[in-house]
């Protein structure tokens, strides 16, 4: 969750070629979490599109929209140059305009892989989770279309379901079933043809709409381990593996108090563009579309935590030859900047909360 990188992960999406460890550091937080949250139980019963310019530090991410469509066309297709293959019925999947009210709802209707979707209209709240699930809504608020993708970190339960697209101004809400132990991020730039297949700029899997694994990075990622110990979702928003599109999560629902506000802030700060090193910054079509980790950039053992570094007393961004972390975590103040940053980083909630995913910047 947001913590050491799974290196070529031989799940479909290419990663960094080199290993770093993500699943046994998860083992070890939720054993710390669960201790934590024990203790924490009897105190309780005793007495809680458009890439950013190319210009060097210019942001890589998008501004918020300050206007946005709120009824396209039924017939408008993903993007001006690809049409994107729809989800399979077997997610129950709504979108709306993220920031319209008042227009009847319109349910995404199932197609087979060689069809182009067309593109959802109206507004309305999202039908309550099935029992067994979470609704999970993603709301873009920037102004460039995203293919929303996803994969699992274990096995089962999968979704069937795996890409989706997004325009400007609109949600989409998809049924996800509970103990799914995943992530979601955004792809941009993309091209698809009606068969599925095509390519992202950033966040690709594999050249493919429904994606089979992880994307390739620099991606946000949305991290989730849902009922994964006693009742406890583990969450997080990560910049690990670099920056593509700003985001933030918000618990919809449930027992716990939400540590992030509706507009992307926490105590520590609210959600603000990357500001991109030059040596971090990925290009495509003349423009800044991401920030990768130094990681990825430089492959040392000292910037992806590993070998003699891996210990987390010697995981200190604040000894590397640069403090790249830094510009990710004065981005996202709440988000992984680096493996090792579960303190300010991962979230939890309780009662079956569902989730909302947003693509934007604070106001």
């Amino acid at each position: 969750m947001g913590t050491r990188g799974l290196g070529s992960s031989g799940l479909g999406g290419t990663r960094l070629g080199s290993t770093r460890r993500r699943s046994g550091r998860w083992k070890w937080w939720v054993a710390l979490a669960a201790a934590g949250v024990a203790a924490l139980c009897l105190v309780v019963a005793n007495t809680s599109g458009r890439p950013g310019s190319a210009s060097a530090g210019v942001a890589v991410v998008d501004p918020p929209v300050a206007s946005v469509s709120t009824s396209p066309p039924a017939s408008a297709s993903p993007s001006a140059s690809a049409a994107s293959p729809g989800a399979s019925a077997s997610v129950r999947a709504k979108a709306t305009p993220a920031r319209s009210s008042g227009s009847p709802a319109a349910r995404t209707s199932a197609a087979s892989s060689s069809r182009a979707p067309s593109a959802a209209t109206g507004a309305t709240s999202a039908s309550p989770a099935a029992a067994g699930h979470r609704n999970v809504t993603f709301v873009n608020a920037v102004s460039q279309t995203i293919w929303v993708g996803s994969g699992e970190q274990t096995a089962q339960p999968a979704l069937t379901t795996t890409g989706w697209v997004l325009k400007p101004g609109q949600s989409l809400t998809v049924s996800v079933p509970d103990h799914w132990n995943g992530r979601f991020w955004g792809r941009t730039g993309c091209t698809f043809s009606s068969s599925g297949t095509g390519h992202c700029q950033t966040g690709d899997c594999g050249g493919r709409f429904q994606c089979t694994g992880y994307g390739t990075i620099p991606a946000t990622l949305a991290e989730f381990n849902l009922n994964s110990w006693d009742g406890l979702d583990f969450y997080d928003v990560s910049m690990v593996d670099g920056s593509n599109l700003p985001m933030w999560i918000n618990q919809v629902g449930g027992t716990s108090k939400d540590a992030i506000s509706a507009d992307g802030c926490s105590a520590a700060g609210c959600t603000k563009p990357v500001v991109c090193p030059a040596a971090l910054q990925i290009h495509a079509g003349g423009a800044v579309v991401g920030c990768e980790s130094p990681c990825g950039v430089f492959g040392t053992d000292q910037y992806c935590c590993r070998g003699q570094w891996a210990a987390r007393s010697a995981c200190d961004p604040t000894k590397w030859p640069v403090d790249y972390a830094a510009d990710f975590k004065r981005a996202e103040p709440f988000a992984y900047s680096y493996v090792d940053d579960d303190a300010t980083s991962t979230f939890t909630a309780t009662g079956e909360a569902g989730y909302r995913i947003t693509f934007g910047l604070s106001p």
